[in-house]
């Protein structure tokens, strides 16, 4: 067991990256006084088809980082848990990858990273449960004609703390798509950031998260259009319900001078569903080149429709399911882009149940 180390500064909360996120409940993931634990809980949960691998090894990052504790992790973490599907492999059936145990006492730092080859196709879900300190550099590399769906579900128990970031890399041509659902956990800080690095890319960023009374989600995306002719679009929707329920949806999208031809929208709705709770919305466009086919954002903080209970409950409904049913309507867009109906309905139940102990 050692002690977080790092060149970088410890973050004070003034720092744009940080302003909205509580450093104090991180257990010392961003100031180094967390003590790292010697596990790695990333296994594989389902067999593994001809023509994927999951070893693990040593392999440098893919880019540098500008966050600390992703900084912190590169400094300690040295064994990379690779997921590689080989090039032309095209799966019909989802690998999924899951946490095989955790701990509240020490942190764990991993470094994951999936890699497709050309033309490959392929999704990959990653099941994050339990409770457990938990900090990731996970980067995802698609070559030239890939395609990929990563669905990342966060349903940890109460008193996790999870950070990380998700940064995919994008050939020619080839079409990322994940899907972020975040549903449980003390804090959860997620940085899904893309980078173009070829024409003819195409990126899905879509996203859902869950807050209830104390709970802290902040999602912090970043897209940069650095090659021209890519596209790129943001989904994201939130709930809150309970006293301090906190959400952060940052949306960055850099549209870079040689970027001709970028297609880009980004889009965050939030739903507060009880006083006292709070959603921070931020979409962000930075746009050096007058040459492209469209850019815009959109976002959107309100409460339940009145007239969408009024009409529920006017056929016999109870508010209480009224309620439950829009809250699932208001979700049903992206979560059903899952594919998978048994774990639609799991996330489904855990946000009902959610909903019924906030008593919203």
């Amino acid at each position: 067991m050692s002690l977080l180390t790092s060149n970088y500064l410890t973050p004070t909360g003034r720092e744009e990256a940080w302003r909205f996120t509580p450093l104090k409940r991180l257990r010392g993931l961003h100031d180094g006084l967390a003590v790292v634990g010697d596990r790695a809980s990333l296994v594989s949960k389902s067999a593994l088809p001809q023509g994927v691998t999951f070893t693990r090894e040593n392999l440098e990052p893919l880019a540098s980082s500008d966050d600390v504790i992703i900084e912190r992790i590169r400094g300690l973490s040295g064994e990379v848990a690779h997921l590689s599907i080989s090039a032309n492999t095209e799966l019909s059936e989802p690998i999924f990858l899951g946490r095989s145990l955790g701990a509240l006492d020490t942190a764990e730092l991993s470094r994951v990273r999936i890699s497709l080859g050309v033309h490959a196709v392929a999704t990959v879900v990653v099941e994050n449960t339990g409770d457990t300190i938990l900090a990731e550099d996970l980067e995802i590399s698609l070559a030239p004609g890939s395609s990929l769906k990563f669905i990342t579900l966060q349903e940890f128990d109460s008193k996790s703390v999870y950070t990380a970031r998700h940064h995919a890399v994008v050939d020619k041509d080839a079409h990322y798509k994940s899907i972020t659902v975040t549903v449980g956990g003390d804090v959860v800080r997620i940085l899904p950031t893309v980078e173009f690095i070829a024409p003819g890319g195409s990126v899905e960023l879509l996203g859902v998260y869950f807050a209830t009374a104390g709970q802290f989600f902040e999602h912090r995306m970043h897209v940069d259009h650095a090659v021209p002719n890519a596209k790129s679009r943001v989904n994201f929707k939130g709930a809150l319900a309970g006293r301090d329920a906190h959400t952060v949806w940052i949306g960055d999208v850099l549209i870079r001078a040689v970027a001709e031809g970028t297609d880009t929208y980004e889009l965050n709705r939030n739903l507060l569903l009880s006083d006292g709770a709070r959603a921070d919305s931020v979409p962000n466009l930075e746009i050096e080149t007058g040459e492209i086919v469209g850019a815009g954002h959109a976002s959107t903080t309100g409460r339940f429709d009145d007239e969408q209970l009024f009409y529920l409950m006017s056929r016999g409904i109870t508010l209480e399911n009224a309620r439950r049913l829009v809250v699932r309507g208001f979700f049903n867009e992206i979560i059903t882009e899952i594919g998978n109906e048994s774990i639609q309905e799991r996330l489904m139940n855990r946000i009902d149940a959610e909903l019924e102990k906030a008593g919203a």
